[in-house]
């Protein structure tokens, strides 16, 4: 296993839709097995595949308590099929929208299609906080970021704040 970088905004990476996968294969499950170390050490609660620039359709998640064991979760293909109409703001973070949360409106529950890593059929019927960690990984899938959640003068105060900070970056590497 290996730890991956974790790409942030505003990479393109994260701007377009993964494509599908078409079957398991040894790189799909070295990938999947590094996605979840990754998303450990960072520490996250999930993970899309796009994030370490990779742009296939694969999530791993594990939306338990730090009171409970982990409860790891790959999903391949992973497409939201019902939400409910009752919706629920709460404050979001992503790994890779660096120094940013958000209040984000989501659905309490969701209900998703997916494969596992042996390419069975799975349907997840969840609410609460994996219903929310389900959406924002996908959404990642289909190129949407917590930014595209909120409000346009938010959502413009970050970029020009990103855009500042890896101005920045830059600068004091090559200086």
């Amino acid at each position: 296993m290996a730890k991956l970088d974790i790409v942030t905004f505003p990479d393109p990476v994260l701007k377009a839709p993964c494509s599908k996968i078409e079957g398991v294969n040894e790189e799909l499950l070295r990938l999947a097995e590094d996605m979840v170390e990754t998303m450990y050490q960072a520490p996250g609660v999930g993970l899309a595949a796009n994030q370490v620039g990779v742009s296939r359709q694969l999530i791993v998640i594990d939306a338990s308590s730090p009171q409970e064991p982990v409860q790891t979760v790959v999903l391949v293909n992973p497409r939201i099929i019902a939400l409910s109409d009752e919706k629920e703001t709460d404050e979001e973070g992503c790994l890779s929208v660096p120094d940013m949360k958000a209040e984000v409106e989501r659905a309490v529950r969701v209900t998703v299609l997916a494969k596992n890593l042996k390419g069975e059929d799975l349907k997840i019927e969840a609410q609460g906080f994996l219903a929310r960690v389900l959406q924002h990984e996908i959404d990642h899938l289909n190129a949407t970021l917590i930014i595209d959640r909120i409000g346009r003068l938010k959502r413009e105060r970050y970029v020009k704040q990103r855009k500042q900070a890896l101005a920045g970056k830059k600068s004091s590497v090559s200086g």
